[in-house]
This record gives C-alpha cells, sequence and structure tokens, in this order.
C-alpha cells in the first residue's frame, strides 16, 4: 500500500479496535452494494458459479466483464451490475443478498481493505486499512472489531489462503521486474484461474497437461474437487508463464 491514501481510508494496526456491524435494521442497508467496482478473484467464482449450480463457462458470460489492455499487467474480471440507475450489484436485492453464504472476499472484508506481499522467505506480510465511507452507518454499532476477529467473522479464511497462494503469479519476480503477457498468456490466465470447468474438461482430454505426473490430490481436483483443482491451475499457470 502506497503512503498516501485515498480519502476515507485509514491505516489499521492489526491489533487496533473499532466498531463496526452491517444488518437489516440500519439505514444504509445495500448501499456499499450499488456504485462500486467489485473485481472477483478465481476462488469469489468457484464460489459463486457452484452456489448457481452452473458452468464457470457460463458464469464468466452472464456475469462477468473483463478488462485488460497492453498497459495492463493481468485482465481483471468484474461482476456485472444492474442497469437501474444505480449500478447495483446483480445479487442483491431488498432483503440483502441473495449469495450472502458464498459472497466475494471484497463484501466479506468490507470495511477492511488487505494488502499482502509474499516475501522472499515465503512468509506474507499483511497491511490493514479502514474504509470510513460518509454513507456508512456500520460504524455507529456498538460492535467491538479488530481485522483479525472481523475477519474470522467473516469466514475469510479460505479466500484469503486462494487469494495467497495467486500472489505466487500474481508477484512473481518476473512480473515485479517488467514481465508483461502475451494476448495468449492472458487468455491462459483466464482460462486456468477462473474457466476452471473448461481447465478441468482441457486437462481431462490432454489437450494441456504438467510437466511432471500429477499427485493424487490433484488427480483428485480433475474428478470434481474444484479448490484442489484451483491449487493444480496456479502450479500449471506458472509453469506456462515463467
Amino acid at each position: 500500500m502506497t503512503n498516501q491514501l485515498p480519502e476515507h481510508f485509514h491505516r489499521l494496526q492489526r491489533s487496533e479496535q473499532f466498531t463496526f456491524s452491517c444488518h437489516p435494521g440500519i439505514s444504509c442497508f445495500t448501499e456499499c452494494c450499488r456504485e462500486l467496482d467489485l473485481v472477483l478473484t478465481p476462488y469469489d467464482v468457484i464460489r459463486l458459479k457452484n452456489r448457481l449450480d452452473i458452468h464457470s463457462g457460463r458464469f464468466l458470460e452472464q456475469y462477468v466483464i473483463i478488462k485488460w489492455d497492453e498497459n495492463t499487467v493481468f485482465p481483471k474480471c468484474y461482476l456485472t451490475m444492474v442497469d437501474d440507475g444505480r449500478a447495483s450489484c446483480v445479487f442483491v436485492s431488498a432483503e440483502g443478498c441473495t449469495v450472502y453464504e458464498d459472497r466475494p472476499s471484497a463484501c466479506r472484508a468490507y470495511p477492511i481493505g488487505r494488502g499482502a506481499t509474499r516475501q522472499q522467505n515465503g512468509q506474507v506480510e499483511e497491511q490493514f486499512v479502514l474504509v470510513r465511507e460518509p454513507h456508512c452507518k456500520g460504524f455507529e454499532e456498538p460492535s467491538p472489531r479488530t481485522s483479525d476477529s472481523y475477519f474470522a467473522d467473516q469466514g475469510l479464511a479460505e479466500y484469503t489462503r486462494f487469494n495467497d497462494e495467486l500472489m505466487r503469479i500474481l508477484q512473481h519476480e518476473k512480473i515485479m521486474n517488467g514481465y508483461r503477457l502475451s494476448r495468449q498468456q492472458v487468455e491462459q490466465f483466464l482460462l486456468a484461474l477462473y474457466n476452471l470447468d473448461m481447465f478441468r474438461q482441457e486437462m481431462s482430454d490432454g489437450r494441456i497437461s504438467m510437466n511432471r505426473p500429477l499427485i493424487p490430490e490433484e488427480l483428485q481436483g480433475l474428478t470434481d474437487d474444484d479448490e484442489k483443482l484451483l491449487l493444480l491451475s496456479i502450479k500449471w499457470l506458472k509453469q506456462e508463464l515463467f
């Protein structure tokens, strides 16, 4: 994170307490689900496409806007918003989030932002910010939190685990030294990380492969375990890109 933070962003120490709660009883309920650019992580897509019980390819077609150009290192996948004059999330209703149990990591973490850096020794260094937007009344609720307790309450452990694993690609030494992806590599990136059902099919059919035999856990991913398959796809992508 940079030294100069945007307006309404405040650095948050790990042990620092703040008060916050979001529920249907507050006047701003679901306001944070509108007029936003919501970037989806690969694990977000797994949870959402499985919640909707649809193929990952169909999920991308129906719910995702992909943005990339030659000046961008990696493509970004944004959740589609409804054209209702307020750019509302496609999954929000008057009663709240319709996919709440499988909502994206950015939604779970709000109002905390987490920055992470993978060190040379493999350890992950974290930094946190608290986002105090003027419309949010959640900070007036008498519920003491820390970043750790809030993330635990919001079920972020699995999301963080996979997001941190992805740093092996996003923060690879070659990327940090200026390496940029070709259009073909961008397509590999999207296939391996976001169109996981198609990745499974292509690997099962032998159209793509690892440069070594798969271990039993990876073979389980090819059968029916999306989480194990995502770990395999990250390894494959690293093989192909670097």
